[in-house]
């Protein structure tokens, strides 16, 4: 019954080969692409660090709103 299994009537001598081509080409992309990551990973962790802030100041508005209508020519 295993056998039969690998056999595959007469075409697991093509099947398993391509089979074994295409885990080992996954696995491998994979491995490169978990090294690229984490290179950019440290990379992107050593640029960006510290968070860096800035404050912003608030006038509430107040003026922004007051110069804006005051150029209205509806008012």
């Amino acid at each position: 019954m295993i056998q039969d299994l690998f056999i595959l009537n007469g075409y697991g001598q093509f099947v398993w080969p391509a089979f074994m081509f295409t885990f080992l080409s996954c696995f491998l992309l994979y491995i490169k692409t978990l090294k690229k990551f984490r290179k950019q990973e440290k990379l992107f962790l050593s640029e960006f660090k510290q968070i860096k802030t800035v404050k912003i100041e608030s006038n509430n508005g107040k003026e922004v709103v007051q110069e804006a209508l005051s150029n209205n020519s509806f008012f």
